[in-house]
């Protein structure tokens, strides 16, 4: 057997014009204590010199695989093909702009061979400003899977950019599902918990970058209707049942279309927070 179809983690690193952050991202995957895996990197066909940096670094560790797409395909179908390519039992998710704890990838692998009921696991996230670096905050996340599925129609029970994930949950429930940008997590996540558990490790696996880009008025309008279409969906015939708070809340994000955004914020992360 080769060595790449011996590894146990497959790192998935959707890229697109990530030129200022990208080097940091990948340096910090490189540097992890375990290393036993392989870095798929997917640029999302860039128009500035993120893929000339990700071959740069192709170049000095075997470890990096490089994907291009021809065409802009979007996060969701990008991350799809990095994880179809992919040869490692569990499967880490890496943006190309966050910051991954050196110890993330040793921790989360323990985590799941030891829990073999676990479909996800994840950690928590300190937050932090792209411009001056200062600590904005941590956003923490319930250990266990009891409590993490009470909370699935008010928020996700695990970060996105610092989930890992078994292979099989995408060979057995399907992949991201491109129809739900930028919710397409949260509709995977839904899918997950009709086989498997999920967790997260109680310590900072990441550390997250908040830009300009990562959170514009438009962009959370879209993710707000996606996610009321996704909770509609998972309500009925799936296993799952909202309380009465669930439907509450989730009721007064349809109607209260003229609340600025940053007092929906404020509400949003004092119930995940509570």
């Amino acid at each position: 057997m080769s060595e790449k179809e011996s590894v146990k983690i497959s790192v998935v690193m959707p890229a697109y014009n990530a030129e200022a952050y990208l080097k940091d991202s990948i340096e910090s995957i490189l540097d992890q204590t375990y290393t036993d895996f392989e870095f798929i990197i997917v640029d999302d066909a860039s128009t500035d010199n993120s893929h000339e940096i990700i071959e740069e670094y192709s170049k000095k560790d075997k470890r990096i695989v490089v994907l291009r797409n021809e065409i802009n395909l979007g996060i969701a179908e990008t991350r799809t093909k990095g994880t179809k390519y992919s040869k490692g039992k569990y499967i880490a998710v890496s943006d190309a702009d966050d910051i991954s704890i050196l110890t993330r990838l040793e921790k989360q692998y323990n985590y799941l061979e030891e829990h073999k009921d676990c479909g996800v696991v994840g950690g928590f996230i300190e937050l932090f400003d792209s411009d001056t670096s200062k600590i904005i905050g941590v956003r923490k996340y319930y250990e266990d899977d009891a409590n993490l599925r009470k909370r699935l129609f008010l928020y996700c029970p695990v970060a996105q950019p610092v989930c890992m994930m078994r292979k099989e949950v995408f060979e057995t429930l399907g992949y991201y599902d491109p129809k739900y940008p930028p919710a397409e997590d949260l509709d995977l996540w839904f899918r997950i918990g009709t086989k498997y558990k999920f967790a997260n490790i109680q310590e900072i696996l990441l550390k997250y970058r908040v830009h300009k880009k990562s959170a514009t008025i438009s962009t959370t309008k879209k993710m707000e209707a996606m996610t009321l279409k996704i909770r509609k969906k998972y309500s009925h015939g799936y296993g799952y049942s909202m309380t009465l708070f669930d439907k509450v809340y989730n009721l007064s994000i349809r109607t209260t279309k003229f609340v600025p955004y940053n007092i929906k914020i404020w509400v949003f992360n004092f119930i995940r927070d509570e």
